[in-house]
């Protein structure tokens, strides 16, 4: 809870503490705030052991720290049930990557024995600034 507290900070707070509630009352503001906290970490146990108990013995191993969505989200993917783990090793992104590249570039990965009837699937640049020799039909009623 206080990991981030370092050594000076702790110390001025003690002495804070000192000069607000001075050195006689302190003790006992100290005794009062960890019978609080103790008070609290019951509550909130007995507030778990409510909570598991009504959803039964399904959810035994049910933490309110599960209700979280990222820590739910990460129990869920640990889960192997789905084969989540297979479709991640089997998944090679380098190679996924280079192939769209080549086929963005206009490579081809795969030697191909057919010749294919449209440049654009052989490879071959199109010319997309190019008029074309003839205008579609036009018609009237359609628009």
């Amino acid at each position: 809870m206080f990991n981030d507290i370092g050594p000076l900070e702790l110390v001025t707070l003690i002495v804070l503490a000192v000069l607000v509630f001075g050195p006689d009352k302190l003790p006992k503001v100290i005794q009062d705030v960890m019978r609080t906290v103790r008070k609290i970490r019951e509550f909130s146990e007995s507030a778990k052991q409510d909570i598991r108990q009504e959803l039964g013995p399904e959810f035994k191993d049910f933490e309110l720290e599960d209700l979280n969505p990222k820590t739910f989200i990460r129990k869920q993917l640990d889960n192997d049930d789905l084969g989540l783990k297979e479709i991640r090793n089997g998944f090679d992104l380098k190679k996924e990557m280079a192939e769209v590249t080549d086929a963005v570039q206009g490579r081809d990965t795969e030697t191909s024995t057919a010749p294919s009837a449209s440049p654009a699937s052989s490879g071959a640049r199109v010319d997309m600034t190019k008029k074309p020799d003839e205008r579609p039909p036009f018609d009237a009623d359609a628009t």
